[in-house]
């Protein structure tokens, strides 16, 4: 027989009934505290990037008033600029005023060209957008299908090619690949354009929209400065999507071998499913997933590390950019563009978790 207080709770047991809602309570309340684990992640991550900015700023060899004033300046000058900088300021008010200033855009004025930085970057980081995106979808459409079949005939002649060129892709130096390809291709077989975005008889022919060359030049319906546009920036993109490729495809094949020896896997061929389903339906769904992070941070590789790519290839983007600022001691765009770059780094690692919460949801 039940007690009175199993009767009165309603239940043989003595234990309460969960109220109604509570587990949706509880899942609100967890999913909440994710949120609140990513945004403060992402806080601290961005505080920490502007720092290491900051520091950077104050501790380079170069003096950023005399930059402003030059070298013929009197004391009484530099000493008036230097106050109008705030640098006679504490240093931690210097940073929340450094803070207050990237929060609003302002990176300052660019002693290279004479514009605000922000603009400076807004014309070129397009360029490097575009060269990062093609590479990057080089090596997603070629890396991926090598890796599987790599992992799918482990050992035979497909896997020892994914392994030579994922070898080579990594010890390779870029700068090296860069010009033997510009003197094959583009000087002895005069396949591709040569350096630079776009040839001289169509720069600025086509007018600016998205900053994309070759969606502006489609917009604009000229297939002519399309093609242009497009020879010369198939050779920087393949040889940045080859670096993404021997990346990605070892990930690939990494990530396949151990979804191959699963028991599920064994399972689905004992009732007769074809190799293929088995590979592409079960397998390659599963790895999916982890593939997406894998994209992302290959991508945000080629963004902040196209800088040999285009310098060899004279790309007008934000790697040739932040250098040429570097070699005139233009630190203002140089801190500009790095945490241009970090930001976007960041931006991809947060989208990527995103992505692999909403495609996975036993990560909830």
């Amino acid at each position: 027989m039940s007690s009175a207080a199993d009767l009165n709770t309603g239940t043989g047991r003595g234990k309460t009934p969960p109220e109604p809602g509570g587990h949706r309570a509880a899942a609100t309340r967890r999913k909440a505290r994710r949120i609140g684990g990513v945004l403060l992640s992402l806080l601290l991550t961005m505080l920490g990037l502007l720092l290491v900015t900051f520091v950077i700023g104050r501790v380079m060899p170069i003096d950023p008033v005399l930059k402003v004033v030059g070298d013929r300046a009197t004391q009484a000058q530099y000493d008036a600029a230097y106050q109008a900088m705030g640098l006679d300021r504490p240093l931690y008010v210097q940073f929340a005023g450094y803070v207050g200033e990237v929060l609003t855009g302002d990176f300052g004025r660019s002693i290279s060209t004479g514009q605000m930085v922000i603009d400076d970057i807004r014309r070129v980081f397009p360029a490097t957008l575009e060269l990062a995106t093609l590479g990057t979808l080089i090596g997603v459409f070629a890396g991926v299908p090598l890796g599987v079949i790599a992992a799918a005939r482990r050992g035979g002649i497909v896997d020892q090619v994914a392994r030579v060129v994922a070898l080579v892709g990594y010890s390779m130096p870029i700068f090296w690949l860069g010009l033997m390809g510009l003197l094959i291709f583009y000087g002895i077989l005069g396949w591709v354009g040569g350096p630079g975005r776009q040839g001289i008889i169509y720069d600025g022919m086509v007018p600016k929209v998205t900053g994309l060359l070759l969606v502006d030049t489609l917009v604009a319906g000229d297939w002519g400065a399309f093609k242009d546009a497009f020879s010369h920036i198939i050779l920087p993109a393949s040889l940045l999507g080859y670096f993404s490729l021997a990346y990605i495809s070892r990930m690939t094949r990494s990530f396949m071998l151990e979804q191959l020896s699963a028991e599920y896997i064994t399972t689905a061929r004992v009732k007769g499913l074809s190799e293929s389903a088995v590979i592409w339906r079960h397998a390659f769904r599963n790895i999916s997933i982890p593939l997406v992070t894998v994209i992302a941070l290959s991508f945000g590789s080629l963004l902040e590390g196209s800088v040999l790519t285009e310098i060899i290839f004279s790309w007008p983007g934000l790697g040739q950019y932040i250098t040429k600022a570097l070699l005139a001691g233009d630190m203002n765009a140089v801190l500009g563009g790095t945490v241009v770059v970090g930001t976007s780094f960041v931006a991809l690692n947060l989208l990527s978790d995103i992505l692999y919460r909403v495609l996975d949801p036993r990560s909830e």
